[in-house]
């Protein structure tokens, strides 16, 4: 499968398409099922509702949920003047400009360090001073540039303050994908975060978990589903453009990820047992599997890492069995992964029968199970 090319992932998408709302109701998207080809039979698509997902899997089964939280990373900020010789207080020599910076948060990198892509970045030069206003217009945050990289990539030190997480509640936004092309509005918050999200650390959403509610997880308790959380800590780099030809060219961003010694052992017992592991997402597949290669063949073990495993058609999957899944980019790595565990062809069909029949993509919209 090394031959294959990123083009080899394209397909033409109608822009009325991309959602740039959520369902009126949490649970009330459409659910395209999927029934991967066999020997003895090719693919299967079912159109369903989401509310259908307990009819889908078995008395049994482990559902396995990504509880990572999305933090408010979107930040705007202004760049500081100098003015004069420097003082004992950095802010009494310096004044804000006019122009507005876009900051967006992508991962922590230390104590009060953050990775970050800032708009426009020819702007922001290694040693400058950006701050953040608060609504009420005294400065909330303030950061120094330490370093700079690729398209718009910058390592930023944060003076240091009581509570940074709190701050970002305060003044920070919802960071929606650029393909939504509105602003977030407070009923993101909840929106565009899932019902179990717990760990925060997160600046784009697992957005298959955002389907569910309450009643539709009492539901496959109900059924003899068992469920457990693992956290992987969504960064942009799952969403960036690949900027090669070639799939076997193709180097992803670390992510963050902790598996819990209770999610462990519901992985391993099940595992052992021989029952299915339902992935709630990409972001599940791909912590799973990377540890499950890590292991070896050993049981997993609890443990927090980084993960950049880049999973396409020829992957062996050793965890995984079933996958819900939303609707991805053209040409992305999750486009990649879902190709992987179903077969390229078979997914494209099942993308071109979703174009055929409207369903709404991407982050707010509609979604896939796989098995």
């Amino acid at each position: 499968m090394s031959g294959l090319r990123v083009a080899d992932f394209d397909f033409d998408l109608p822009a009325e398409l991309i959602a740039q709302e959520p369902p009126a109701e949490r649970g009330l998207s459409r659910l395209l099922a999927l029934d991967r080809p066999t020997a003895r039979a090719t693919g299967s698509l079912r159109d369903l509702r989401f509310a259908d997902l307990p009819s889908l899997l078995n008395p049994g089964d482990l559902l396995v949920l990504n509880d990572s939280r999305v933090i408010p990373a979107r930040l705007y900020a202004r760049r500081m003047k100098k003015l004069g010789a420097p003082g004992p207080s950095r802010l009494g020599t310096w004044e804000t400009t006019t122009g507005r910076i876009e900051v967006m948060l992508t991962e922590p990198a230390g104590d009060n360090l953050w990775r970050a892509l800032v708009r426009p970045g020819r702007k922001v030069a290694i040693g400058e001073i950006l701050v953040f206003p608060a609504p009420t217009g005294e400065i909330a945050l303030e950061a120094e540039v330490l370093e700079r990289g690729q398209f718009g990539e910058r390592l930023l030190r944060f003076a240091p303050v009581e509570d940074f997480f709190a701050l970002l509640d305060r003044i920070g936004h919802m960071p929606l994908p650029p393909y939504i092309r509105r602003e977030d509005r407070e009923a993101d918050r909840d929106r565009y975060q899932t019902v179990f999200s717990r760990e925060r650390g997160s600046v784009a959403a697992p957005t298959a978990g955002l389907h569910f509610t309450p009643q539709i997880l009492a539901a496959l308790a109900a059924k003899g589903v068992e469920t457990a959380a693992i956290t992987l800590h969504v960064g942009l780099g799952t969403f960036a453009p690949l900027r090669v030809e070639r799939l076997d060219e193709v180097h992803l961003h670390r992510e963050r990820y902790t598996l819990t010694a209770e999610a462990v052992e519901a992985i391993n017992r099940a595992a052992g047992e021989g029952r299915r592991i339902v992935a709630a997402g990409t972001t599940v597949v791909r912590t799973l599997e990377h540890c499950a290669l890590e292991a070896a063949g050993r049981p997993l073990q609890p443990h927090s890492g980084e993960t950049d495993i880049f999973i396409y058609p020829g992957f062996d999957f050793r965890l995984v069995k079933a996958l819900l899944t939303n609707f991805h980019l053209p040409q992305s790595s999750l486009l990649m992964l879902v190709s992987a565990f179903a077969g390229r062809e078979p997914v494209l069909a099942a993308y071109a029968h979703a174009i055929q029949q409207k369903y709404r993509f991407f982050s707010y919209g509609d979604c896939m199970f796989v098995a």
